[in-house]
């Protein structure tokens, strides 16, 4: 019993972190943690690391935009996308044969740490600002239905694939890239969890009454922090939270 409990509450901190630092999806972390030290089947896991994901990036997205560090409207553009083409990457992905690439998330995660550290992103709100309106609405609907397809085909690498689009190629500040990601990241993980309870049934609760509180605590932490840090200090942080965080789900991966 104090072994699962220290596996979710492990596993809570991890993806606790990642999400109030990052956008990052709890099930990147979550759902290998939970399938390799407790042998919970991969349905199940990815079901309770969806419903961690929910209150975590609520949770997240309210501290960031109560610190003006939100985008709604080009939000909600990219969680319409978002929505529409996860469905429709997954129906392509059903018509190819061996398209298993659960290593995607893992590798862009550590890859985007290093990014941060080494590419620190110091975009400011007033160049952000300077951008036009409509071209912005455009480039979050593309980015949106780049990142549904993906995740629908791959199966993975939502949040970070959102932050590196927020950040690269709509021009977002750090702070207001994370808290767009993390405001879209609630509703998405709420559609997965959902589906994922509806058709596999309720998962061990222990476990996702653990999980739930340990990653809802860690990312409040994190979020409170990342919106009182400067951007170099956020950049550095981000960038080794990833860093630390992709190398682990490696070697939990592929060590065990």
């Amino acid at each position: 019993m104090m072994y699962k409990l220290l596996i979710c509450f492990i596993a809570g901190i991890g993806a606790g972190l990642g999400t109030g630092f990052a956008g990052m999806s709890a099930a990147a972390v979550i759902s290998p943690m939970l399938i390799t030290f407790l042998d919970l089947p991969a349905y199940e896991a990815v079901g309770i690391a969806l419903a961690s994901d929910v209150l975590a990036s609520a949770v997240s997205a309210y501290t960031y935009g109560k610190n003006k560090n939100l985008d709604i409207r080009n939000g909600l553009v990219m969680m319409a996308a978002v929505l529409l083409f996860t469905l429709v990457g997954s129906w392509t992905a059903s018509l190819v044969p061996n398209t298993a690439m659960g290593s995607f998330s893992m590798f862009m995660t550590l890859l985007l740490g290093i990014k941060f550290i080494v590419k620190p992103v110091m975009t400011t709100k007033e160049s952000m600002g300077a951008s036009n309106v409509r071209k912005r609405i455009a480039q979050s609907a593309a980015s949106g239905m780049a990142v549904g397809f993906i995740c629908g085909f791959v199966g993975a690498g939502g949040g970070m694939m959102m932050l590196l689009l927020l950040t690269s190629v709509l021009g977002y500040e750090l702070k207001t890239a994370v808290g767009t990601s993390v405001f879209i990241m609630a509703f998405t993980a709420f559609t997965g969890a959902a589906s994922h309870f509806a058709i596999g049934g309720m998962p061990d609760m222990l476990c996702l009454a653990f999980c739930v509180l340990s990653t809802l605590l860690w990312a409040r932490i994190a979020a409170k922090f990342a919106n009182k840090a400067s951007a170099a200090t956020l950049n550095r942080a981000t960038g080794v939270v990833l860093v630390i965080l992709g190398s682990a789900i490696l070697a939990v991966n592929y060590l065990s």
